[in-house]
């Protein structure tokens, strides 16, 4: 069985597959609506500190998400060699 995180404590330069998004239903659209959706890779850019938002990169579009949100992001980290 592959180990999931949530998007908020994945680190710097590591990407993952979304796996469910578990918010309110409007949170949920609205992350659809940015591509954020299930099957997705994604890739963490930058973690701004003291718990500020994360830069995420899914596909060509970067994205800025509130730590809260990302807490709600649940992924399958892929290979550290699959992250370049």
């Amino acid at each position: 069985m592959t180990a999931t995180c949530l998007l908020d404590v994945l680190p710097a330069g590591r990407c993952g597959t979304i796996l469910n998004i578990e918010a309110p239903e409007e949170l949920v659209a609205r992350m659809h609506a940015m591509g954020l959706l299930p099957g997705r890779r994604i890739q963490v850019i930058r973690r701004s500190p003291f718990r500020g938002p994360i830069q995420v990169r899914a596909g060509q579009t970067d994205l800025i998400i509130r730590r809260s949100e990302a807490a709600t992001i649940l992924l399958r980290p892929c290979p550290e060699a699959d992250c370049a």
